[in-house]
């Protein structure tokens, strides 16, 4: 089986809490390759932040909308994460901030999407 094929099974049959900590897992990860490489690879600190930056306003559209099935506390937190990674990314790209409390905030996401809830 080809590996586009693979990935597209790995796709349908994936449910969307797994989903979503891959892409957490894959995001995680260019922001730290992109933090090991500092300023000299620019273009790859921006491309990584703004790959963040754009799941997380994703994140957060789906928390406005009122068929999400989340708790409401629990969406307005995530709205509330979602602005402050916008705001602290600019930070990142224009003052030179670290990338470390970005990574964090999606460190324990992943962290909450890895536990199961309870039946």
């Amino acid at each position: 089986m080809s590996h586009k094929a693979y990935q597209k099974v790995q796709g349908t049959s994936e449910d969307p809490r797994s989903m979503e900590y891959r892409l957490f897992a894959q995001v995680t990860h260019a922001l730290i390759g992109a933090g090991e490489k500092g300023r000299k690879d620019i273009a790859g600190l921006i491309d990584a932040i703004d790959w963040n930056r754009r799941l997380w306003t994703t994140l957060s559209g789906q928390c406005i909308d009122p068929d999400n099935k989340l708790p409401e506390a629990v969406r307005a937190q995530i709205i509330s994460l979602a602005l402050w990674v916008s705001r602290y990314s600019s930070e990142v790209v224009q003052q030179g901030a670290s990338l470390e409390p970005l990574i964090d905030v999606n460190k324990s996401m992943m962290a909450g999407l890895a536990q199961r809830p309870s039946a």
